[in-house]
Protein backbone atom coordinates (compact mmCIF):
# COMPACT_ATOMS: atom_id res chain seq x y z
CA UNK A 1 0.00 0.00 0.00
CA UNK A 2 0.66 3.83 -0.69
CA UNK A 3 3.02 5.19 2.13
CA UNK A 4 4.00 2.09 3.77
CA UNK A 5 6.46 2.04 6.33
CA UNK A 6 8.13 -0.22 9.02
CA UNK A 7 6.02 -1.94 11.73
CA UNK A 8 6.68 -0.56 15.41
CA UNK A 9 9.27 -2.59 17.05
CA UNK A 10 10.50 -4.03 13.90
CA UNK A 11 14.77 -4.78 13.95
CA UNK A 12 16.93 -4.36 10.98
CA UNK A 13 18.57 -7.38 10.38
CA UNK A 14 22.21 -8.39 10.10
CA UNK A 15 25.70 -6.55 9.91
CA UNK A 16 25.26 -3.05 10.56
CA UNK A 17 25.14 -3.18 14.71
CA UNK A 18 27.83 -2.03 17.00
CA UNK A 19 30.83 -4.17 16.34
CA UNK A 20 31.71 -6.65 18.90
CA UNK A 21 34.92 -8.67 19.85
CA UNK A 22 37.62 -8.31 17.17
CA UNK A 23 35.51 -8.43 14.15
CA UNK A 24 37.15 -5.32 11.87
CA UNK A 25 35.57 -2.67 10.14
CA UNK A 26 35.12 -2.13 6.25
CA UNK A 27 36.73 1.22 5.38
CA UNK A 28 34.25 4.12 5.34
CA UNK A 29 34.35 4.54 1.27
CA UNK A 30 33.86 0.20 0.54
CA UNK A 31 30.97 0.44 3.36
CA UNK A 32 29.48 3.39 1.40
CA UNK A 33 29.85 1.68 -2.00
CA UNK A 34 28.11 -1.58 -0.93
CA UNK A 35 25.69 0.73 0.37
CA UNK A 36 24.53 2.56 -2.52
CA UNK A 37 25.26 -0.30 -4.91
CA UNK A 38 22.32 -2.17 -1.97
CA UNK A 39 19.98 1.02 -2.55
CA UNK A 40 20.29 0.72 -6.27
CA UNK A 41 19.54 -3.13 -6.49
CA UNK A 42 16.47 -2.96 -4.22
CA UNK A 43 15.00 0.18 -5.91
CA UNK A 44 15.55 -1.53 -9.32
CA UNK A 45 13.87 -5.07 -8.30
CA UNK A 46 10.83 -2.55 -6.90
CA UNK A 47 10.33 -0.74 -9.75
CA UNK A 48 10.65 -3.95 -12.16
CA UNK A 49 7.64 -5.20 -10.07
CA UNK A 50 5.64 -2.02 -9.94
CA UNK A 51 6.15 -1.79 -14.12
CA UNK A 52 4.82 -5.24 -14.26
CA UNK A 53 1.77 -5.33 -11.91
CA UNK A 54 1.17 -1.70 -10.54
CA UNK A 55 2.46 0.15 -7.82
CA UNK A 56 -0.45 -0.25 -5.29
CA UNK A 57 -0.61 -4.13 -6.32
CA UNK A 58 2.63 -5.06 -5.59
CA UNK A 59 3.78 -5.26 -1.29
CA UNK A 60 6.56 -4.40 0.53
CA UNK A 61 7.18 -7.75 1.56
CA UNK A 62 7.23 -9.10 -1.91
CA UNK A 63 9.69 -6.05 -2.95
CA UNK A 64 12.36 -7.58 0.06
CA UNK A 65 11.38 -11.24 -1.52
CA UNK A 66 12.54 -10.58 -4.99
CA UNK A 67 15.43 -7.97 -3.65
CA UNK A 68 16.47 -11.09 -0.86
CA UNK A 69 16.18 -9.24 1.68
CA UNK A 70 13.84 -9.01 5.11
CA UNK A 71 11.26 -6.26 5.85
CA UNK A 72 13.40 -4.80 8.40
CA UNK A 73 16.39 -3.93 6.05
CA UNK A 74 14.40 -2.49 3.38
CA UNK A 75 12.83 0.07 6.03
CA UNK A 76 16.30 0.61 6.59
CA UNK A 77 16.85 2.06 3.56
CA UNK A 78 13.81 3.05 2.06
CA UNK A 79 11.46 4.54 4.82
CA UNK A 80 8.64 4.71 2.84
CA UNK A 81 7.44 2.71 -0.27
CA UNK A 82 7.33 5.25 -2.47
CA UNK A 83 10.63 5.78 -2.10
CA UNK A 84 11.76 2.96 -3.92
CA UNK A 85 10.75 4.54 -6.40
CA UNK A 86 11.85 7.98 -5.99
CA UNK A 87 15.31 7.11 -5.06
CA UNK A 88 16.01 7.78 -8.75
CA UNK A 89 15.45 11.27 -7.79
CA UNK A 90 17.92 11.25 -4.52
CA UNK A 91 20.91 12.41 -6.50
CA UNK A 92 19.13 15.45 -7.79
CA UNK A 93 17.52 16.66 -4.85
CA UNK A 94 20.03 19.29 -4.14
CA UNK A 95 21.79 19.79 -8.04
CA UNK A 96 20.26 22.86 -8.23
CA UNK A 97 21.88 24.42 -4.81
CA UNK A 98 25.30 22.16 -6.20
CA UNK A 99 25.19 24.13 -9.82
CA UNK A 100 24.74 27.36 -7.89
CA UNK A 101 27.38 26.96 -4.81
CA UNK A 102 29.78 25.49 -7.32
CA UNK A 103 29.28 27.71 -10.26
CA UNK A 104 32.86 29.70 -11.61
CA UNK A 105 33.95 32.79 -10.37
CA UNK A 106 31.95 35.49 -12.07
CA UNK A 107 28.72 33.72 -12.77
CA UNK A 108 25.50 34.90 -11.04
CA UNK A 109 23.53 32.00 -9.82
CA UNK A 110 20.49 32.56 -13.07
CA UNK A 111 23.13 32.16 -15.35
CA UNK A 112 24.87 29.23 -13.68
CA UNK A 113 21.11 27.50 -13.56
CA UNK A 114 20.31 28.68 -17.23
CA UNK A 115 23.73 26.74 -18.36
CA UNK A 116 22.88 23.81 -16.27
CA UNK A 117 19.53 23.35 -17.58
CA UNK A 118 20.64 23.66 -21.28
CA UNK A 119 23.11 21.19 -21.08
CA UNK A 120 20.63 18.99 -19.65
CA UNK A 121 18.16 19.00 -22.70
CA UNK A 122 21.07 18.69 -24.65
CA UNK A 123 22.18 15.53 -22.86
CA UNK A 124 18.48 14.54 -22.68
CA UNK A 125 19.00 14.00 -19.04
CA UNK A 126 15.57 12.61 -17.79
CA UNK A 127 15.05 15.27 -15.35
CA UNK A 128 14.47 18.17 -17.52
CA UNK A 129 11.93 15.64 -19.35
CA UNK A 130 13.23 15.66 -22.54
CA UNK A 131 14.21 11.75 -22.45
CA UNK A 132 12.22 8.90 -25.00
CA UNK A 133 14.00 6.33 -23.36
CA UNK A 134 11.63 3.63 -23.29
CA UNK A 135 13.03 2.35 -19.86
CA UNK A 136 12.57 6.05 -19.05
CA UNK A 137 9.18 6.73 -20.60
CA UNK A 138 7.72 3.50 -18.34
CA UNK A 139 9.72 4.61 -15.38
CA UNK A 140 7.42 8.23 -15.68
CA UNK A 141 4.25 6.44 -16.39
CA UNK A 142 4.38 4.70 -13.05
CA UNK A 143 5.87 7.91 -11.61
CA UNK A 144 3.12 10.47 -12.67
CA UNK A 145 0.48 8.05 -13.12
CA UNK A 146 0.37 7.24 -9.12
CA UNK A 147 -0.98 10.05 -6.83
CA UNK A 148 0.75 8.91 -3.95
CA UNK A 149 4.26 8.91 -5.84
CA UNK A 150 3.33 12.33 -7.18
CA UNK A 151 2.73 13.53 -3.55
CA UNK A 152 5.74 11.96 -2.36
CA UNK A 153 7.60 13.40 -5.27
CA UNK A 154 6.89 17.28 -4.22
CA UNK A 155 8.45 16.32 -0.80
CA UNK A 156 11.37 15.92 -2.88
CA UNK A 157 10.67 18.88 -4.74
CA UNK A 158 10.24 20.75 -1.59
CA UNK A 159 13.49 19.78 -0.01
CA UNK A 160 15.40 20.92 -3.91
CA UNK A 161 13.85 24.21 -3.42
CA UNK A 162 14.95 24.98 0.39
CA UNK A 163 18.47 23.96 -0.30
CA UNK A 164 18.46 26.01 -3.11
CA UNK A 165 17.25 28.84 -0.98
CA UNK A 166 20.16 27.82 1.68
CA UNK A 167 22.83 28.52 -1.57
CA UNK A 168 21.49 31.67 -2.30
CA UNK A 169 21.58 33.45 0.85
CA UNK A 170 18.17 32.02 2.72
CA UNK A 171 16.41 35.57 3.30
CA UNK A 172 12.82 35.86 2.42
CA UNK A 173 14.07 37.24 -1.30
CA UNK A 174 16.25 34.60 -1.99
CA UNK A 175 13.18 32.20 -0.62
CA UNK A 176 11.26 33.65 -2.97
CA UNK A 177 13.57 33.53 -5.95
CA UNK A 178 14.21 29.43 -5.04
CA UNK A 179 10.62 29.32 -4.96
CA UNK A 180 9.84 30.76 -8.33
CA UNK A 181 13.34 29.03 -10.13
CA UNK A 182 11.88 25.34 -8.68
CA UNK A 183 8.61 26.01 -10.15
CA UNK A 184 9.90 27.03 -13.72
CA UNK A 185 11.71 23.59 -13.95
CA UNK A 186 9.41 21.92 -13.33
CA UNK A 187 7.00 23.39 -15.55
CA UNK A 188 9.73 23.30 -18.43
CA UNK A 189 10.36 19.34 -17.46
CA UNK A 190 6.23 18.69 -17.47
CA UNK A 191 6.05 20.48 -20.44
CA UNK A 192 8.77 18.71 -22.36
CA UNK A 193 7.49 15.38 -20.98
CA UNK A 194 3.80 16.00 -21.81
CA UNK A 195 5.04 16.24 -25.48
CA UNK A 196 7.26 13.15 -25.75
CA UNK A 197 4.20 10.82 -23.57
CA UNK A 198 2.07 11.99 -26.46
CA UNK A 199 4.33 10.78 -29.37
CA UNK A 200 7.11 13.38 -30.28
CA UNK A 201 10.73 12.40 -30.10
CA UNK A 202 13.14 14.01 -28.19
CA UNK A 203 14.72 15.84 -31.08
CA UNK A 204 11.36 16.81 -32.31
CA UNK A 205 10.82 18.57 -29.39
CA UNK A 206 14.50 19.86 -28.56
CA UNK A 207 14.24 23.19 -30.65
CA UNK A 208 11.11 24.67 -28.82
CA UNK A 209 12.41 23.30 -25.16
CA UNK A 210 15.43 25.70 -25.67
CA UNK A 211 13.52 28.46 -26.67
CA UNK A 212 11.11 27.42 -23.77
CA UNK A 213 13.58 27.84 -21.20
CA UNK A 214 15.18 30.85 -22.65
CA UNK A 215 11.95 32.62 -22.41
CA UNK A 216 11.84 30.99 -18.61
CA UNK A 217 15.38 32.01 -17.63
CA UNK A 218 14.38 35.69 -19.19
CA UNK A 219 11.60 35.96 -17.23
CA UNK A 220 13.12 35.15 -13.82
CA UNK A 221 15.49 37.76 -14.94
CA UNK A 222 14.20 40.73 -15.58
CA UNK A 223 10.72 39.89 -13.71
CA UNK A 224 7.16 40.05 -14.18
CA UNK A 225 5.64 43.66 -15.10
Amino acid sequence: MGGEKAESGEQAEGGEGPATGAVAREPAGLRERKKQLTYQAVSDAAIALFLERGFDKVSVAEVAAAADISKPTLFRYFPAKEDLVLHRFADHEDESARVVTGRPAGETPLDALRRNYLDGLERRDPVTGLCDVPQVLAYQRLLYGTPSLVARMYAYQGRSEAALARALGDGTAERLAAGQIAAVLRILAMENWRRIDAGESAGQVYGSAVRAAELAFAQLRTGLE
